[in-house]
């Protein structure tokens, strides 16, 4: 019997990358061991589509052995967390233990641009650089895939009430270009590595989207995608923080997100790769055809639903 590929952080919601790599996979007709924190709902879809569900904590040592055990070919992925650092040296030495021939580590673009003497003012950065160190040292056979800002975080989450309300994109970006990538392309990605890891062993994959412009741009691709006139307002990075921390979202992750607000507006998110070409013989999806596709989120009508 095939070794099954772990998948962790695979119950995430419908268009979580964890959650759609394993279905990727499973597609490929691949053996899929999906890692969830909690037996539940979601845990029960991934179930029905075919994978094998195994309850258990990034954090926790037992829980680890009994999810990488029999696992030669792993993804890891970890949601935004002050404890992303000890959850990946945990994974990294069990993964060791068990001989695991290939990590797929997710990290983040922004770390090409930082080294021992330079970072940046998210602790969640530092903690990723720190994470892909760790893993270097480790001597596991690693991949490091790193995107740009996803199109379903900043571009989804958090302009589709104004769009839907004003017909605007308020974001503190700036003047500052961004090559947004979507869910879908990191995870055809991922399961690219993860369905044939041996030759990639020890690179680093750099995701974008396929062009990199200021925000007045994208507000003329929402407009065409939508059929109406979107435009887009800068606002200051602070207040806007406060509005996440009013909402409830955790520090730590605040702190994240402003500090790439205040990345974007100096013009660090002005990045191209073709790797998501190179790797899986598909372009990656545009921010207009994006919008398009979550045309419902971003319409008036769409708020009741």
């Amino acid at each position: 019997m095939a070794h099954p590929i772990l998948v962790t952080g695979a119950a995430g919601r419908v268009g979580a990358v964890g959650r759609t790599v394993t279905e990727l996979l499973l597609k490929q007709g691949k053996a899929v061991r999906a890692m969830v924190r909690n037996e539940d709902e979601r845990a029960q879809a991934l179930r029905d589509m075919g994978a094998e569900v195994v309850v258990g904590n990034l954090l926790d040592l037992d829980s680890m052995h009994r999810v990488i055990a029999g696992c030669e070919t792993m993804y890891f992925g970890m949601s935004v967390s002050d404890t992303y650092l000890a959850a990946t040296v945990n994974a990294a030495a069990v993964a060791k233990h068990h001989s695991v021939k290939a990590f797929i580590n997710m990290s983040q673009m922004t770390l090409s641009q930082m080294s021992i003497t330079e970072t940046t003012a998210s602790p969640q950065h530092k903690l990723h650089w720190l994470a892909e160190q760790a893993l270097n040292w480790s001597g596991l056979p690693v991949v490091h895939v790193r995107p740009t800002v996803l199109l379903e975080g900043f571009f989804l989450i958090f302009t589709s009430d104004s769009v839907r309300e004003s017909n605007e994109i308020r974001l503190p970006f700036g003047e500052g270009k961004t090559s947004p990538v979507a869910v879908e392309d990191v995870a055809r990605v991922l399961a690219a590595l993860l369905a044939n890891p041996q030759p990639h062993i020890g690179k680093i994959y750099h995701l974008t989207g396929p062009q990199s412009e200021n925000m007045h741009f994208y507000a003329q691709e929402y407009s065409k995608a939508l059929g109406r006139t979107i435009t887009f307002q800068d606002i200051p990075v602070e207040p806007w923080r406060d509005g996440l921390l009013e909402r409830g979202l955790p520090v730590h992750l605040v702190n994240h997100l402003a500090t790439m607000a205040d990345l974007h507006r100096v013009g660090r998110y002005d990045r191209m790769s073709d790797d998501v070409r190179a790797l899986t013989g598909q372009g990656p999806l545009s921010v207009q055809d994006f919008v398009r596709k979550n045309a419902a989120t971003f319409t008036a009508s769409a708020k009741a639903a």
